[in-house]
């Protein structure tokens, strides 16, 4: 089939593709409003290190510290997972309780991110609040440097340590990327739904339309009416 043949098949059902992006860009524009200005989001940054206490075997051999080395890298993976989870969101929860702050374990949840570079542990919180999210960092800290033995109990109750390394400062930051691509890339799916419908109702429709079509049939074309 040549590029001009599809071209037709989507000339002749243009109005599908215009009525799906249509759609899909009214449908975005009313539920995002982007004409309204966005709250501004803010960012704080923290660094971890955790580590455990070499053993002091003096009729052993202990590797020169290499599995307290390896023990400590495995930790700060574990702890980028359990800052993560519930349990360490419902701790920092109750310890801004305790300052007379009230913020839900799910908020401290969803505006906590983590991750691990060169075994150290970053963990990056959000917030709308500029003044409100150093407690929560604060609280955040507090609970890693003091309750890390509450979460690992069997590594960290006795010989366990978790330390910061650096804490950035209350940074604005503007809109995300996926806000930013959300527009176009909805219009791109909405774009490539139409072509699909299109060529569906191409395949479906057992119509004559062209001589091309009826010699494929096998009939021979005697004469054609021209459209103008």
């Amino acid at each position: 089939m040549e590029f001009r043949t599809y071209f037709d098949i989507i000339r002749r059902r243009w109005w599908i593709l215009a009525a799906l992006l249509l759609l899909t860009l009214a449908f975005t524009l009313l539920t995002q409003q982007p004409w309204r200005p966005r709250p501004t989001s803010y960012v704080l940054g923290m660094s971890f290190s955790v580590g455990v206490q070499p053993q002091k075997l003096d009729d052993a051999y202990t590797y020169d510290g290499y599995y307290t080395a390896l023990s400590s890298e495995y930790l700060i993976d574990d702890f980028s997972e359990i800052v993560k989870g519930s349990e360490f969101a419902a701790a920092v929860s109750e310890r801004l309780v305790e300052q007379g702050i009230q913020v839900s374990p799910g908020v401290i949840q969803g505006s906590a991110q983590t991750g691990t570079v060169h075994r150290i542990l970053q963990v990056t919180v959000y917030g709308d609040d500029p003044a409100k999210l150093p407690l929560i960092a604060d609280a955040v800290e507090a609970t890693l440097t003091e309750d890390a033995h509450i979460f690992m109990p069997r590594l960290l109750a006795d010989q366990g340590v978790v330390y910061r390394i650096h804490r950035g400062g209350v940074t604005a930051i503007g809109p995300g990327l996926r806000e930013r691509l959300d527009l176009p890339l909805r219009l791109a799916l909405a774009f490539i739904a139409g072509v699909g419908l299109i060529f569906l109702l191409e395949y479906l429709d057992d119509r004559i339309r062209t001589r091309q079509q009826l010699e494929t049939l096998g009939f021979r074309v005697l004469g054609e009416i021209p459209r103008k």
